[in-house]
């Protein structure tokens, strides 16, 4: 299934826009901000800076009249500046999570969504992970909360180098067609 979202450049779907089906690392040729956007289908990973970098927020299928209002949502920015649809996952999710850089410390297999690692582990930080199956979003606190990062299959030796977040204490599958 393709996804596809469109964004504008003012509020209520009004202004220049830019349509998106895939991937997109730098939006700023298209348009030069983001007021709004609709989501047609599919899931998508909102970036604040080009090439997928800086705080990110999760985006599924639905409208958007006012991307300043997303804020209440959890979204910590106002300028998206790149783009990554998620694919649908169709199978098991697992993941291992290590308690320190480069797969160090505790370690732990997840299967399924976990809203505190520290209750559910006795991990007091989720520092590394190595995603097998599946595509997860990842949150620096407790009960999906503060911001979030998206994880595909791979091994991620150090939050640090990804982000100004380093851990991460609760997980969530993307289980959703959107």
């Amino acid at each position: 299934m393709m996804g596809k979202i469109t964004f504008y450049e003012e509020k209520n779907f009004q202004g220049r826009s830019y349509e998106c089906m895939n991937d997109c690392s730098d939006m700023s040729s298209y348009m030069s901000r983001c007021q709004s956007c609709r989501v047609e289908s599919g899931c998508f990973m909102l970036y604040e800076k080009n090439n997928y970098m800086g705080q990110q927020f999760f985006m599924r299928r639905g409208e958007y009249n006012d991307m300043n209002r997303m804020q209440s949502m959890g979204m910590m920015f106002d300028n998206i500046r790149s783009c990554r649809m998620i694919p649908f996952h169709r199978g098991q999710f697992r993941m291992k999570i290590y308690e320190r850089e480069n797969f160090g410390g505790q370690i732990n297999e997840m299967m399924d969504d976990c809203d505190n690692i520290q209750d559910r582990y006795r991990m007091s930080d989720c520092q590394s992970c190595h995603v097998m199956d599946g595509h997860w979003l990842m949150y620096e606190q407790p009960h999906y909360k503060g911001r979030m990062m998206y994880m595909r299959p791979g091994e991620y030796r150090s939050f640090r180098d990804m982000m100004s977040c380093q851990r991460f204490m609760s997980m969530r599958r993307i289980t959703d067609m959107c």
